[in-house]
């Protein structure tokens, strides 16, 4: 199924082996990797097209569905279970639905996730008029060709999913490595930072960036650095932090983004990453962390291919659950309390069914 700019087939975790060494066995042979091409298996031979969704009723209460994210590498037999996916999310109340995990619930559809990865929770929306799911409509995201029904996600905590607390460093600004950055983990850990500070202005295209071996290079760099200030420990064989390129805007929205997922450039924005950005506005801080004015309630994160609408709104949520508070270190646990409350929003395009015949090739 499709979810927003991502794709990948999902399984009812009982129909998986409960075995996570022999899981993950299957999940590299389903999606044909480790194999640059991923020529004998499901996968689209990017990272986007390389993940999986696993789904199981909610056994917590009030969760109607828990959802295990994984992101495997076309080229290499990693089976990465730790990070979110935004994207992804967009199609777990679909594939509930259509495989009778749950009902309908009238014209549209609103059950409680939780992402088990990070023990995220969220409400997701979907249209379901006659007690189906409508793939149809007018709803469309940078990333993915064409329309569909809008598919929406209220997130409800999204601080210090994986590193201890929103801002890890306890900072909004870092010279890291000579680069300024701001270290941010809002439902995926990421690392913000100027085009200009690395020499680029940020309005490449996504293939020259990808092809410009001596920036990824020194992205990387970064990102192990980043990566250790983060609290993460060594990164080099893991999906995050995702590195993120700002630029000022040229012609419309508020901001143009580039990020880097982590190796590859993402055609668009991932939608934690825009939900990130989004969140260092509404806390009123500029890149420089200056404070400046309130962003505008409703906001356009644009890129060249980007222009996902975001809206933030407070929730009032008594704090996060044990699990996650118990990994973090008691100094970082105070500061993430007063940060509570904060939710987000975005809308997705409708993950889709993937029902049309492959292409033939030569």
């Amino acid at each position: 199924m499709r979810g927003g700019t991502s794709r990948g087939p999902f399984f009812q975790a009982s129909d998986l082996p409960a075995d996570v060494p022999t899981r993950d066995r299957v999940l590299l042979s389903v999606m044909g990797s480790p194999d640059k091409r991923q020529i004998d298996g499901l996968g689209g031979a990017h990272p986007l097209t390389s993940k999986v969704g696993i789904v199981t009723k909610g056994s917590t209460p009030g969760v109607d569905l828990n959802f295990l994210f994984a992101q495997l590498q076309p080229d290499n037999d990693t089976v990465d279970t730790t990070p979110n996916c935004g994207n992804m999310l967009a199609a777990v109340v679909p594939f509930a639905l259509e495989t009778g995990l749950v009902k309908p619930k009238g014209d549209t559809t609103t059950l409680r996730v939780l992402t088990l990865n990070t023990d995220m929770q969220c409400d997701i929306t979907v249209q379901t008029p006659n007690g189906r799911v409508e793939y149809e409509g007018t709803a469309r995201i940078d990333g993915s060709p064409g329309t569909s029904a809008p598919i929406t996600i209220n997130f409800l905590d999204t601080a210090g999913s994986v590193a201890p607390g929103l801002l890890p460093t306890g900072k909004v600004r870092d010279l890291i490595d000579g680069i300024e950055v701001t270290c941010i983990d809002n439902g995926m850990p990421l690392v913000m930072f100027k085009a200009t500070d690395v020499g680029r202005t940020g309005y490449e295209s996504v293939e020259q960036l990808n092809a410009d071996s001596e920036l990824k290079t020194r992205i990387e760099r970064l990102r192990i650095a980043c990566g250790h200030a983060m609290k993460l420990g060594d990164v080099t064989g893991k999906n995050y932090p995702k590195m993120t390129l700002i630029a000022a805007p040229r012609t419309a929205g508020s901001i143009c983004t580039r990020s880097f997922i982590p190796h590859v450039c993402h055609e668009a924005i991932g939608v934690l990453a825009a939900v990130t950005v989004d969140r260092l506005r509404a806390r009123r801080f500029d890149h420089s962390g200056r404070g400046v004015g309130a962003g505008r309630q409703h906001q356009e994160i644009v890129g060249r291919t980007t222009n996902r609408r975001v809206q933030r709104r407070d929730r009032s949520r008594p704090g996060q659950s044990a699990k996650r508070d118990a990994r973090r270190p008691a100094a970082h646990r105070a500061a993430i309390d007063a940060r509570r409350g904060n939710g987000a929003w975005i809308g997705l395009g409708a993950a889709k069914r993937n029902t049309e015949p492959p292409e033939k090739t030569n």
